[in-house]
């Protein structure tokens, strides 16, 4: 064997090859999360517009609950509403029925 460790060296060093491209984008996704945190700046207006953005969501999402809301009790006046008729329906039909036998 040589003196720099071979082909096991070569063979570790390409199996370890993923792993350290793999950090090294972390590294590099660290320091720029890093940038974004001491750049108070850029925070703060991102986190206004975030905020903005939030307030706008949560508003939609209210509206959007309050008109589901209502839109269930139309719905159950319907549902009891259409049971109501099926129930005279039925003794509509009975009393026909009835009525024809005689």
């Amino acid at each position: 064997m040589a003196a720099d460790g071979g082909p096991a060296t070569a063979a570790l060093d390409e199996a370890l090859k993923p792993f350290q491209e793999r950090a090294s984008e972390a590294e590099i996704r660290i320091a720029k999360l890093e940038a974004l945190l001491y750049n108070k700046d850029d925070l703060s207006r991102g986190s206004e517009a975030t905020s903005s953005a939030v307030k706008d969501l949560r508003s939609k999402l209210d509206a959007a609950t309050a008109e589901c809301l209502t839109e269930k009790e139309k719905n159950k006046k319907l549902i009891m509403e259409n049971e109501k008729l099926q129930y005279r329906m039925t003794h509509l039909i009975r009393a026909i029925k009835e009525a024809e036998s005689r």
